[in-house]
């Protein structure tokens, strides 16, 4: 059965401004609560390799797959958990609305015979992970977009 855990959250800021946040994955170190760690490039394909801090359990490290990317608009990636038992893909997605006001969206969706039953305990900690997440790209955005708007 697949199950979907996803956080969603309305920024005052352009896509771009937005985008300039997430798509510079050296530095969410500075920022990023749920990646405290995160190298590698955006390119189709690419692997990245972060540490993933998720509320309540033990920061681990993932390997993901670069499936897909968009400037200004996506980044997803793929995870094999448990022997490849479970499939998940992660998504962060920025929704313009208006030249300056997005919803940005992190989420992630997990498939495999086994996902709802490893993911029943697991799920609210996740859901505040990728709150937390939100409302830093939240904070950045609008900081930066007011900071070049004042």
């Amino acid at each position: 059965m697949d199950v979907k855990i996803e956080h969603r959250i309305g920024i005052r800021a352009p896509a771009d401004v937005i985008w300039d946040s997430i798509s510079d994955l050296g530095a969410w170190k500075d920022w990023n609560p749920l990646y405290p760690r995160a190298n590698g490039v955006l390119r189709i394909g690419a692997q990245l390799d972060l540490d993933v801090a998720i509320p309540g359990q033990k920061v681990r490290t993932i390997r993901p797959v670069i499936l897909d990317w968009v400037p200004n608009d996506q980044i997803h990636w793929r995870v094999s958990m448990l022997g490849g038992l479970i499939q998940s893909t992660r998504y962060i997605e920025i929704e313009a609305l208006t030249e300056t006001g997005c919803i940005f969206s992190n989420g992630e969706l997990f498939r495999g015979r086994f996902a709802s039953l490893a993911l029943r305990r697991m799920a609210k900690d996740i859901r505040k992970g990728f709150a937390a997440m939100g409302e830093a790209v939240k904070a950045r955005a609008e900081e930066a977009y007011a900071g070049a708007n004042a």
